[in-house]
């Protein structure tokens, strides 16, 4: 199993970035997918997910209306588009697999995490 994030780097404040998750070894179209992120000194917290089918998504409030979620099942990969980013978006973002198929809660599987910085 593999979840491969990429997309991180470093961005100015309003600035935009999109996060891509590609995904193998497993049914993908019968998992939900979320993006979890930690930054240094701070718990790590759920950021959004998306059901299986795509039609259903979450967004923690602090990320409400900057951040977009969506999933290609065709080809097996999920993004997270992040604009009107602010410091404390910050963090290492982790893109996470849930069998629940509509909601992620305690992740089956999980990837290596890919850098957020926004900075001047």
């Amino acid at each position: 199993v593999q979840l491969q994030a990429s997309g991180g780097g470093l961005v100015q404040p309003g600035g935009s970035l999109r996060l891509s998750c590609a995904a193998s070894g497993f049914a993908f179209d019968d998992y939900a997918i979320g993006w979890f992120r930690q930054a240094p000194g701070k718990e790590r917290e759920g950021v959004s997910c998306i059901s299986h089918t795509g039609d259903t998504t979450h967004y923690a409030d602090s990320v409400k209306g900057r951040f977009t979620i969506s999933r290609d099942n065709a080809k097996n990969t999920v993004y997270l588009q992040m604009n009107s980013l602010k410091p404390e978006d910050t963090a290492v973002y982790y893109c996470v697999a849930d069998s629940l198929t509509h909601t992620v809660v305690v992740p089956d599987y999980w990837g290596q995490g890919t850098q957020v910085t926004v900075s001047s």
